[in-house]
């Protein structure tokens, strides 16, 4: 992870984020939650700039504060960062849903794991944490910025994701809404299926009803770079948070809807656990293994 943050904090060295709206002092998310310990992982565009800041645009501090900015590591500028910086700052993703969440909007995605037995807050089989196709903070939000800078934040990204999702036992990417499938598509370029979903149709009173959509697909590389691994994607096209008219009954039917991939995720952790089994039992036979010594 130390390598990654550091990686991304040179792009905001660079001149490659010129224009972009990225909020410059704030550090990058590549991960609300501990992704180390997570198989499951639900997929936006990017963090929001509340992470950093009040509804009127000052900064959060003290106990409000969800993430580290040049402010709060006490450095001006990212060229002065040292170790010691990068720790508070993986400190931060770690234990994000630990401190100040922005329940506000995790909390709706959380409870469409409950059928995967899955939570970013604990007290489940199956942890999760959330990822970002891009980890910068932007002053707009994703439908405000231009078609320019969306692209360009789409291809300074790439890395990012890959790197999440190679290093890590993430085996299930759910995808909350139809910006974040396109923007997915254009990163990737996967494959990816849709089936219409009657009882997610979202009513209106001109009769202009929103039809529902699952999506789902698998991943198994980012721009040309091999996970080397299939990752399970599946998505919706409502956003959860956002989408007009999402009623709970809709939030029921998806949530029943990913529940039934809960096999696949139980099998992924039954695979782990028996392969940890073998490396630890084939651990404990090679300290006991006495070499053959030839006498004379």
């Amino acid at each position: 992870m130390k390598t990654s943050i550091l990686g991304l904090i040179n792009k905001l060295n660079s001149e490659k984020v010129s224009g972009l709206g990225i909020i410059e002092w704030a550090t990058p998310v590549p991960v609300f939650g501990d992704i180390s310990n997570s198989n499951i992982a639900t997929l936006g565009l990017n963090p929001s700039n509340r992470e950093f800041v009040e509804v009127d645009g000052t900064e959060l501090i003290g106990k409000k504060r969800r993430f580290h900015t040049l402010r709060s590591l006490g450095i001006d500028s990212w060229w002065q960062i040292q170790a010691h910086h990068t720790r508070m700052i993986e400190d931060s993703y770690k234990l994000y849903f630990e401190q100040n969440p922005y329940d506000g909007w995790f909390k709706a995605l959380d409870n469409l794991m409950i059928g995967l037995e899955a939570s970013y807050y604990g007290g489940m089989i199956n942890s999760a944490c959330h990822l970002d196709l891009i980890p910068f903070a932007t002053y707009k939000k994703w439908t405000s910025l231009s078609n320019n800078q969306r692209q360009r934040l789409l291809s300074l990204s790439e890395s990012h994701l890959f790197d999440c999702l190679k290093n890590t036992s993430i085996s299930l990417l759910i995808l909350n809404g139809m910006s974040v499938i396109q923007a997915m598509q254009k990163m990737t370029g996967m494959a990816i299926s849709s089936k219409e979903m009657p009882s997610w149709k979202l009513p209106r009173a001109n009769q202009n009803h929103i039809k529902g959509y699952a999506f789902e697909g698998e991943l198994t590389e980012i721009a040309g770079m091999k996970l080397g691994r299939v990752v399970r994607v599946i998505g919706f096209n409502h956003n959860i948070q956002s989408s007009f008219g999402v009623t709970n009954n809709v939030k029921n039917a998806i949530r029943d809807w990913i529940a039934e991939y809960r096999h696949e995720v139980a099998s992924e952790i039954q695979t782990k656990t028996t392969i940890k089994a073998i490396t630890a039992s084939g651990v404990k036979q090679s300290k006991n293994f006495a070499p053959y010594a030839r006498s004379g």
